[in-house]
């Protein structure tokens, strides 16, 4: 039988992004689980670059450079505690809104015997100025690569975005999100070995002058030649 769970009395807020691993205050119950059909995960947004939900309908008028065979997007709901929803909801839009709608959507848990929640997510707007729409791979994973901000490397949310999707549950994984991290780790790796062979390079110049210095002075080289001027 399945677990009633009164979600048109209560306060649930679907979490995708950063909000799986990050979720929001006052929350008493955290379930992972799904959205499908009308809403599918989106494009990343600038500067740097973080995932996004947007209306499927409007996702299929974009040209999308890598292949995009789920119908449903993972995440986790999280019900708030009744006495803190006005706060939760307050935090949220300070957070979330800029350049998002709030819609309503069926979330469906990956436990067999929960019932399906309905659940508050936050919608992004196409016209939203942040919104940069689909990007090819390689370019999407340089940019994310290089990009820092006051939370950090954009790489940093990338890679635990991908752990908090595997870690939803089997089959959970998302292949864009893993395609990208794969090619962001490819960028850092081949970044840190041109460091590597700088440093060496670099070192290599510095012990061949230092050795050629020392050799100037063995061979009395080091002389001023006002000083030898004199001498003669």
């Amino acid at each position: 039988m399945e677990e009633a769970l009164k979600s048109d009395q209560e306060f649930w807020l679907f979490g995708y992004g950063s909000l799986i691993w990050k979720p929001p205050p006052h929350f008493d119950r955290r379930v992972p689980g799904y959205v499908e059909g009308e809403d599918h995960r989106g494009t990343p947004e600038a500067p740097g670059r973080v995932v996004t939900l947007i209306e499927r309908s409007f996702w299929e008028t974009l040209v999308d450079p890598h292949a995009t065979t789920e119908r449903c997007v993972w995440g986790a709901a999280y019900r708030i505690i009744p006495s803190k929803v006005d706060e939760v909801q307050k935090y949220l839009d300070i957070r979330e809104i800029n350049g998002y709608s709030i819609q309503y959507t069926e979330f469906r848990p990956i436990d067999p015997t929960l019932k399906a929640i309905r659940c508050l997510v936050y919608i992004g707007h196409p016209e939203n100025p942040q919104f940069v729409g689909p990007q090819e791979p390689q370019d999407l994973a340089a940019h994310i690569a290089k990009s820092k901000g006051p939370s950090g490397g954009n790489e940093e949310y990338l890679f635990m975005l991908e752990q908090a999707l595997q870690e939803l549950s089997e089959g959970s994984g998302d292949g864009h999100v893993q395609d990208l991290a794969k090619r962001v780790r490819q960028i850092k790796e081949a970044d840190s070995k041109q460091c590597a062979n700088i440093y060496v390079a670099d070192s290599q110049v510095a012990r061949k002058a230092v050795a050629s210095e020392i050799d100037r002075i063995k061979s009395g080289k080091n002389q001023d030649p006002q000083e030898e001027g004199d001498k003669s």
